[in-house]
């Protein structure tokens, strides 16, 4: 069971996807506004957002920006939007996983089964201890990281990929690799997020990747994480 937070204005649909989500023992809170799913979602933290894009009064794109500014909640999106370069930049700003309407209630009880599944097993997986290479320190039965004592805010994904580079400190980790074991997907083409991860990365650890420190590329090949120490 999980709680839901089902973002869509149309009534007709909201009314359909509460009463599957419901009969498969979650529970719903619905809502027709980006503005209020935000300010739900700071009160109580549910497991989960179905969001639609097509909302009145916040572009459902900056909406997900606003979600993802505040919480690592996943978040998966329906959109009515089909083409690759739109998938691409809804996975970039954000969205865990997306569905295309018109969908059924089965395939969107699929999907997020699927993301809440990843997301829980990447959560009760951590093992006990710390990470630490050089001045960064990963802790990870608390999901927390530091750099030179100092804590790093970072989303669930930023968080995801960090650690999967710092247990293989000097191996190059290919995108491929990161999509399939991190992400749990490999669709054709979605590559490109680990570059927009790994950029937002960079940045919060004060490096660039003309002046790497912590995380080199290997043209050509993926990425690896070096202890300057």
């Amino acid at each position: 069971m999980a709680l839901i937070l089902l973002v869509e204005d149309d009534r007709i649909i909201t009314a359909a996807l509460s009463r599957a989500l419901t009969d498969a023992g979650h529970v719903v809170r619905a809502v027709g506004q980006a503005a209020e799913a935000l300010r739900i979602l700071t009160e109580e933290q549910p497991d989960l957002i179905l969001l639609d894009l097509g909302l009145p009064d916040i572009d459902g794109t900056d909406a997900l920006r606003m979600i993802r500014s505040v919480s690592d909640v996943p978040v998966v999106v329906a959109t009515a939007r089909r083409s690759e370069t739109d998938i691409i930049h809804l996975l970039n700003s954000g969205a865990d996983d997306y569905v295309t309407k018109p969908f059924s209630g089965g395939h969107i009880l699929a999907r997020i089964s699927a993301v809440l599944r990843r997301y829980r097993s990447g959560v009760d997986e951590e093992g006990p201890g710390a990470i630490t290479v050089g001045p960064l320190v990963i802790s990870r039965k608390e999901r927390r990281v530091s750099l030179n004592g100092e804590p790093l805010k970072l989303t669930r994904r930023e968080y995801d990929v960090l650690t999967y580079l710092a247990e293989r400190v000097g191996q190059v980790v290919s995108r491929r690799e990161l999509m399939t074991e991190v992400w749990r997907q490999a669709r054709i083409g979605e590559e490109q997020t680990i570059d927009v991860h790994i950029s937002w990365l960079r940045r919060k650890l004060g490096e660039t990747a003309a002046k790497p420190r912590l995380l080199h590329t290997v043209r050509g090949v993926g990425v690896m994480m070096v202890d300057p120490e």
